[in-house]
C-alpha cells in the first residue's frame, strides 16, 4: 500500500467536497436580489475554479514524477544505499547532506539527464528541502519530455 498516494486521494476527495460546497453556496448568493450578495456569490465562484487548478495540477505532478520513479527504478538508477533510513522509514538527514554533494555534481556534469534532476530532487527530499526538491522534479518531469516540449 501507497500511503502517501493513499494521503494525496484522500486529501483530494476533502478538497472536492468542500469545493463543491462552496460553489453551492456561491449559487445560493447568485440567486439573492441584492446586487451586493450576488456579486459576492460571483466572487466566491473563483475560489472552487482556483482549487480545481491547483488540485489537477498536483495530482498530474504525482502521476508524472511517480512514473519517472519506476522508469528510473527499472533501469537501476534510483539511490537507495545513498540513503540511510531512520527507524520512523524517512531517510536519515545528516547522512543525506553529506552525499548529496555527488547528486548535485552529477546535474551539473549531465543538465539534459532528467535522471540526474530527479535523483537530485531525492537528495534534496532526503535533506529536508520540499521546494528544492519538487523544483528538481519539475525539471526532470521537463527533461524526460523531450527537446520538443
Amino acid at each position: 500500500m501507497n500511503r502517501p498516494l493513499v494521503g494525496a486521494l484522500f486529501m483530494a476527495v476533502l478538497l472536492v467536497v468542500y469545493l463543491a460546497f462552496t460553489l453551492n453556496y456561491a449559487w445560493i448568493l447568485i440567486n439573492d436580489s441584492s446586487a451586493l450578495v450576488v456579486a459576492m456569490g460571483y466572487a466566491l465562484v473563483v475560489l472552487p475554479v482556483v482549487g480545481a487548478w491547483a488540485l489537477a495540477f498536483e495530482l498530474r505532478f504525482a502521476v508524472v514524477s511517480s512514473r519517472l520513479m519506476k522508469a528510473l527504478e527499472a533501469e537501476g538508477g534510483m539511490p537507495h544505499e545513498e540513503f540511510s533510513i531512520t527507524p520512523s522509514g524517512r531517510a536519515d538527514r545528516a547522512q543525506a547532506q553529506k552525499v548529496f554533494e555527488d547528486f548535485a555534481a552529477a546535474a551539473q556534469e549531465n543538465p539534459e539527464s532528467w535522471q540526474a534532476w530527479l535523483r537530485l530532487g531525492l537528495a534534496y527530499d532526503a535533506s529536508g528541502d520540499r521546494r528544492r526538491a519538487r523544483w528538481a522534479v519539475r525539471r526532470a518531469i521537463g527533461l524526460s519530455k523531450g527537446p520538443t516540449a
